[in-house]
């Protein structure tokens, strides 16, 4: 397997808008950027940078435990991807970028993405620690920048538009799918074209029916975009979106206690066949870094120390 070399940004390429601010609040080490219209939250000052994607319904405070966990050895960055953020931005309450309920194309999320890499860690490839839609935005960043990836941490979405996934799905399983992503599809049209306070009871009660635990206040309809794009080809849909065939080392970390699954068995020992790469079952649902953050913390510091001469 080919291990992505660090690279410096292509001479040329745009330097993304950047500001700072220190977080009063926070350590020392904290601080906010806002990149691309984006605030970007950076704690530790470790060599190499673990750049964090949370997926739905949910903000960059998925990753505050596992920031803490890991800010003494790396230097953690996250942001809350655009259309989620509901007042859970800087502390100070300012936000670079305010929910319109538009729609981010797969386009537009890489190239986001590639601007907060590019800004903060502009002479070394990164490593991702994605969760749920993460793992789909972040899946496809490091297909198209593979030399801006070092590793990838991914979490419970595997080869999510694979054939081989498709058919591992009963009928039931299948059919569970449709509904609360369907639900969801059709909560973002309701919200963005006639009743937002409806469309934000929709996708709260989806939210509780399927176990999640973020707070139902800090969950709107907008946040449901890529349902949208994935049933009703919104902004251009996922059709472009590469099959996901790990090139770079990887941990792969998925909930066994679920109805059904996000990847197939046979990708998961492919998964497990390659070099410098593993996965890891924990007995929790789709939200692993929550039901159990110490097991889950500790997994991944562990796997990022074993790999670490990766990223160097």
């Amino acid at each position: 397997m080919q291990i992505p070399q660090p690279t410096a940004r292509p001479s040329g390429a745009a330097v993304p808008s950047v500001s700072t601010t220190p977080v009063a609040s926070a350590p020392s080490a904290a601080i906010w950027q806002t990149i691309a219209g984006v605030d970007v939250l950076i704690e530790g000052a470790g060599p190499h940078t673990v750049l964090m994607v949370h997926g739905w319904p949910d903000s960059l405070h998925l990753w505050d435990s596992t920031a803490n966990a890991l800010q003494s050895q790396y230097r953690c960055v996250r942001f809350t991807l655009p259309g989620f953020d509901r007042g859970q931005g800087r502390p100070s309450g300012h936000s670079g970028r305010t929910s319109t309920g538009q729609a981010t194309s797969l386009a537009d999320m890489v190239a986001l993405i590639a601007s907060i890499a590019n800004a903060v860690s502009p002479n070394a490839p990164v490593t991702l620690l994605l969760h749920d839609w993460g793992c789909i935005f972040g899946y496809e960043f490091a297909n198209r920048h593979p030399t801006r990836v070092a590793r990838v941490v991914a979490v419970d979405i595997g080869d999510h538009n694979s054939g081989t996934y498709i058919k591992s799905l009963s009928a039931t399983a299948k059919l569970s799918v449709f509904v609360y992503q369907f639900w969801l599809a059709v909560a973002w049209q309701v919200g963005r074209y006639a009743s937002p306070s409806l469309a934000d009871r929709m996708t709260r009660w989806m939210a509780h029916t399927i176990g999640c635990r973020t707070q139902p206040s800090s969950i709107g309809w907008a946040m449901n975009y890529p349902y949208a794009m994935t049933w009703f080809q919104t902004a251009g849909g996922f059709k472009l979106a590469s099959k996901v065939k790990p090139i770079w080392p990887m941990l792969y970390i998925y909930g066994k206690r679920k109805p059904f699954m996000f990847q197939s068995p046979q990708w998961l020992a492919d998964v497990a066949a390659r070099t410098h790469c593993e996965v890891q079952a924990f007995d929790t649902g789709h939200w692993v870094m929550v039901q159990k953050p110490a097991e889950f913390n500790a997994c991944v510091s562990a796997w990022l120390d074993k790999t670490r001469v990766l990223a160097s």
